[in-house]
C-alpha cells in the first residue's frame, strides 16, 4: 500500500488523469458520478481509480462528491429563497430525505436550520465580508452633490463665500 501511495505522488500523468475526474466532478457535481464513470474519465480501472484518488486528495470520490454538493446546497440556502427540495434536486439528490439525512450528518444541521440561522446573522455576516475601505466609502457624504449645490447657490448669488465678496 506504501508502494501504491508513492505512486499517486509521484506519477504526474496519474495526478493529471485524477485531477480531470475532480474537475469534471466540480464542474457538474449535479450528475451522477459512479467510480466507473470516473474511471474512464481518468483511463484508468476502477478499483486503480478509487484507490488512487483516495491517496491523492485524502478522501474517497464520492465523499468528495457529496462534499462539492453539500458546499453548494449550503451556499443556495444562505444567499436564496429557492425552497428546499429545488435545492435538493438542483445540487444532485434524487430525494429531500437522503439530502436532508447527508446534509445533517456532515454540517451538524438540518438544511432548514442552516437557513434560519443564515438568516439571522445575514446582515452581519455581509457586512464582515465588505472591506473598511468600501463601507467608510458608502458612508462618506456625496461630495459631488454637495459641491454641486454649493456652485448652484453661488451662482443663484443666495450664499457668497469670502472670497467672492473680495473679487467684488
Amino acid at each position: 500500500m506504501a508502494q501504491a501511495h508513492t505512486d499517486a505522488q509521484q506519477d504526474p500523468a496519474l495526478l493529471r488523469r485524477l485531477l480531470r475526474a475532480k474537475d469534471r466532478m466540480d464542474a457538474a457535481s449535479h450528475e451522477a458520478w459512479p467510480v466507473k464513470r470516473l474511471a474512464e474519465v481518468s483511463g484508468v480501472s476502477e478499483a486503480h481509480f478509487a484507490r488512487s484518488f483516495k491517496q491523492a486528495f485524502g478522501i474517497p470520490p464520492h465523499r468528495y462528491l457529496l462534499t462539492r454538493r453539500i458546499e453548494q446546497a449550503t451556499t443556495l440556502l444562505r444567499d436564496t429563497d429557492l425552497p428546499i427540495i429545488e435545492i435538493a434536486y438542483a445540487t444532485g439528490w434524487e430525494s429531500l430525505g437522503t439530502f436532508g439525512r447527508i446534509f445533517r450528518d456532515i454540517t451538524g444541521q438540518s438544511p432548514s436550520a442552516l437557513r434560519r440561522h443564515a438568516q439571522a446573522t445575514a446582515p452581519q455576516q455581509q457586512l464582515d465580508r465588505v472591506p473598511a475601505c468600501v463601507l467608510k466609502a458608502a458612508q462618506r457624504p456625496d461630495l459631488v452633490t454637495a459641491v454641486s449645490e454649493k456652485r448652484r447657490q453661488l451662482a443663484a448669488g443666495t450664499n457668497p463665500s469670502p472670497t467672492n465678496n473680495k473679487e467684488r
